[in-house]
This record gives C-alpha cells, structure tokens and sequence, in this order.
C-alpha cells in the first residue's frame, strides 16, 4: 500500500483558519478530499495522514471529523495547546479517538529557545507515551538539535521530522543541517519525512538540487525510518503533485520503495490498528 505521509486540508471561512494567507495565491482557496483524490488516483496511493495546519484545538475536531467520512484518510496527526493549564485533558479528549495518531505544536513558529524541552511539558509529553500518540516536529534548522534533546529525554515517544527539518536547500545550506540531521538520526526513536523540500528550494527544484538532501536523509536515517509525504497542497507553490511523487521514487533503490512510500508509514501511525 503507497501512503502519502503528510498532507492537509483547510477552508478559509473556518474562524481558525489563518494561512494559507492571500499573497500565497496559488493555495489560497479551500482544499478538501474531492481535490486530493485525483492526485491519489494518478499516483496509485491508497491511503494519507491528514496533518493539522492551524495551531487550533477546533481544527483538529474538524480534521477528525473530515477523516471520518473520507476512505482514504487512515490518521489525523492534530495540535493541543502545551502550555495551558488542560492541555493533558484536550489530549485524552481527543485520543479517544482512534483516527488521531500524534500532535504537532508547529515548533517553527516558536521563537524562545528550548520550548519544547520545558519541564511544566512533561505529563503532556508522557501523557503522549501512554496513549501511543507520535510527536510531528515541525522546526526550523536551528531547531533539529532541541529534537535531538526531545528524543534522549522520551526516548519511548516515537518522534517524526517534518520535511526534513526544512534545510535551506535555495540558499544551499548543507553542512550544518547535515551535521544535525545526523546526530538526530542516531537516535532510533526518530524517523523522518521526505516531504516538504520543493518548498524550501525557491523554484530550483531539479534531481541537482534536491538529491543531496534526500540522499542524505536516507544514508542517516535509513529505508526502514523514513517516510513519504507530498505536503500537499503546500507543494502546489512549487510544482506538481505528480512531479514531487516521481522524483522521490528516483531517489529509492527497488528494495527501499515498499518501505519508504508506504509501509514506513503504516508501522510509525499504527494506519493498521483500527
């Protein structure tokens, strides 16, 4: 089964939607199953993990609510607030559905250093452990080292990289994200998403550029811990669903493609445990 790992839905008269935002044109419009559906066809993917994209607890619930009625969406990855006085209670709130499968607390858009290693998040995080929720972490580069730190502290919490920690491939930044991408990579908690890098590479977009990348995440993390996604539509302000699919199949020796676009996922989300 072919799993896209990460993509997402939005409407833009829900109240808690609040990017995409107008200037980001060719993804400033709803987007929901029935646009998804013709990408899955095209691509022979049978199944997605819907990904939260608002820090918004009633976000999620729509998120929740959407999968319910859509075939194909195996796993809601969704967002709590960490920092409120309930957060463990949204959490249990929201595990007692089966369809969620982690949270997210989009780590990029939070400036203070070492948020996520606070002590007060602690019976969240562990809360996370106990009802078998993974953590998708969203971050900067400058961030991937503070997930490094995430995963010694839970090493029980199974712990996602979005989009490859998100290297700065437009301005060829290499070596520092490499670096830390490999020290993240030694702990086995961690796998990674080859999702997101188009977007990251400011329209340059060729095997050239995006290679070294790719070909890094999987010389580190290896075949059985890292993930397809397309990060659609977000991958829209760069190119083709289609494109992004094949290039990522040309990164992959044969004995890589089962895991790699497909069955890395089911194993990390448990997409068959319901």
């Amino acid at each position: 089964m072919i799993v896209d790992a990460h993509q997402h839905f939005w409407q833009l008269a829900n109240p808690f939607t609040d990017w995409p935002t107008p200037d980001l044109a060719a993804i400033h419009r709803d987007f929901g199953p029935a646009d998804l559906a013709p990408h899955l066809a095209a691509t022979g993917i049978a199944a997605t993990v819907l990904v939260q994209a608002a820090p918004s607890l009633e976000e999620t619930r729509w998120c929740l609510t959407l999968a319910a009625r859509t075939s194909f969406v195996k796993g809601v990855v969704g967002w709590i607030d960490f920092a409120a006085d309930d957060a463990v209670e949204q959490l249990q709130e929201l595990a007692r559905n089966p369809l969620l499968k982690g949270l997210r607390p989009m780590i990029q858009s939070i400036s203070e250093p070492g948020w996520i290693l606070c002590g007060e998040f602690s019976p969240v995080l562990r809360a996370m452990v106990e009802h078998g929720l993974r953590f998708d972490a969203l971050v900067h580069p400058h961030q991937i080292s503070e997930i490094a730190a995430l995963a010694a502290l839970y090493p029980a919490l199974p712990i996602v990289l979005d989009h490859g920690g998100k290297p700065d491939i437009a301005a060829g930044a290499f070596d520092g994200w490499a670096r830390d991408v490999e020290h993240l990579a030694a702990h086995g908690n961690v796998w990674c998403k080859l999702s997101g890098l188009w977007t990251e590479a400011d329209g340059q977009h060729g095997d050239t550029e995006i290679a070294p990348f790719a070909q890094h995440i999987l010389a580190f993390f290896g075949a059985g811990r890292v993930m397809w996604g397309s990060d659609w539509p977000v991958v829209e302000l760069a190119g083709d669903y289609a494109d992004w699919f094949a290039q990522s199949l040309g990164f992959l020796a044969e004995d890589q493609k089962d895991r790699v676009m497909g069955g890395n996922a089911v194993r990390f989300y448990g997409l068959d445990d319901d």
